[in-house]
């Protein structure tokens, strides 16, 4: 049996923006592990491809050693396609079977399973032919199966997720180096330490309210409290941060200052201090000091974040702090609104006040006045730099990836850039 997980309805993907502009749905993050890692455990696979938007295929083929669009994955085997958006918890579709395909309410492939003997019906030289054709030939099923619907739900349920990743990983214990003086608060059975991760003396391990996991090759520094649920990813460095319960915190991050009920998906810098509370971040951010978030409303009603810049959604929340794109940066003393959208390759400088809750991708902020400030290719210089300093290289495949999101997101921008240079003749 072959996985193949699917991700490619752009109003799907649109409600994970922005940070699925620059990665397919399966590679965010909730608990300990990508939604990918979740499904593919989930169904046991050990042959897995995928489909994807074209305009990102070439630069997700460098990240990954699955096949990307490849329409030969479609043959030889039988086949589970699989919507990136189903929980792995409650996704029980047996492997194998009789051929079925579901739909969502949209019309949106949640799952196919087709039998090789099946494959002959189908036309499997392009996937949207093949996913046609599958509707119309193959027995349609109605499951209840239950689907991450927004960003913000990976954020709010991340908590529940880190305790089920940390119980289903298995491991617990101090593999890595601890130095002394230290505490751990709670069941050293809650606790675990991988090997190359060093806690410098006085740092606070708090695992009385859920697991915490510290990954291969991190470093937490003194005066650094971490309270679980919690995960704390490979080579990442905690600089005396207050890092509150529900945080996952990806690969080769810096962050200090406090955080609580996050999700940073990797290689992001929040070295100062600063609140970043009921968020999810990009890669590659670098979040100034003091950089603040509200993820509270003073009248404590329900968050909305106005997606795309048009209508607010509202998140049934009454705590969601804000999403931020990779390569985006902000200046020191950036306050965010509460429920702010900040877009991709944005460029954030302060003013003193809560800005705006929608900033478009590759807009420069200043003023609080959207501008286009020197251009992409200057944003492309600056994200180059800063993958250099991690060990890691700007490619071709990523420049024209982000050359097509720059195309997809310019409509809203341009827009906002008219009314701010109306607004700046006024002044």
């Amino acid at each position: 049996m072959r996985l193949i997980l699917l991700d490619r309805s752009r109003k799907v993907r649109s409600r994970f923006h922005p940070l699925t502009l620059s990665r397919p749905i399966w590679e965010l993050r909730t608990g300990m592990t990508s939604l990918a890692e979740k499904l593919v455990a989930r169904v046991g696979a050990t042959d897995v491809a995928c489909f994807v938007p074209d305009y990102m295929a070439e630069a997700y083929r460098e990240t990954t050693d699955w096949p990307v669009n490849d329409p030969a994955t479609l043959t030889g085997d039988d086949l589970l396609i699989v919507d990136a958006r189903l929980k792995a918890e409650t996704f029980d579709v047996a492997t194998r079977g009789p051929s079925e395909i579901a739909l969502d309410a949209e019309a949106q492939v949640l799952y196919a399973r087709v039998a090789r003997v099946d494959l002959a019906a189908l036309q499997t030289d392009d996937i949207g032919k093949f996913l046609s054709a599958a509707k119309a030939h193959l027995p349609n099923v109605a499951p209840s199966l239950p689907t991450w619907n927004y960003v913000w739900d990976l954020m709010l349920a991340n908590p529940g997720q880190l305790t089920a990743d940390f119980a289903a990983a298995g491991r617990s214990g101090i593999e890595g180096t601890v130095e002394q003086p230290n505490a751990i608060r709670g069941s050293q059975k809650d606790v675990y330490i991988a090997p190359g991760a060093t806690v410098h003396p006085m740092v606070v391990i708090d695992a009385s309210g859920g697991p915490v996991t510290i990954d291969e090759g991190a470093e937490i520094y003194p005066f650094t409290r971490i309270v679980g649920p919690c995960y704390i990813g490979k080579k990442t460095i905690l600089l005396g941060a207050k890092c509150h319960e529900g945080n996952s915190i990806g690969p080769v991050c810096r962050i200090g200052g406090e955080i609580e009920c996050s999700i940073i998906q990797g290689y992001t810098n929040k070295y100062h201090d600063g609140f970043l509370g009921h968020a999810y971040v990009g890669e590659w951010l670098n979040l100034g000091a003091l950089t603040t978030n509200s993820d509270l409303k003073n009248d404590y009603s329900t968050v909305s974040v106005i997606m795309h810049g048009r209508l607010p959604i509202d998140t049934g929340s009454n705590k969601v702090g804000c999403l931020i794109g990779d390569h985006t940066k902000t200046s020191i003393g950036t306050f965010l609104n509460t429920g702010a959208y900040v877009g991709a390759m944005a460029l954030i400088l302060a003013t003193g006040k809560p800005l705006r809750k929608f900033i478009p991708s590759f807009a420069w902020l200043l003023d609080g006045v959207v501008t286009k400030g020197f251009g992409k290719k200057q944003l492309y210089e600056t994200a180059r730099m800063a993958m250099a300093r991690r060990g890691r290289q700007w490619t071709e495949a990523q420049e024209a990836m982000w050359d097509a999101v720059f195309e997809m997101t310019r409509d809203r921008r341009d827009e906002m850039i008219r009314r701010g240079r109306r607004q700046m003749r006024k002044t």
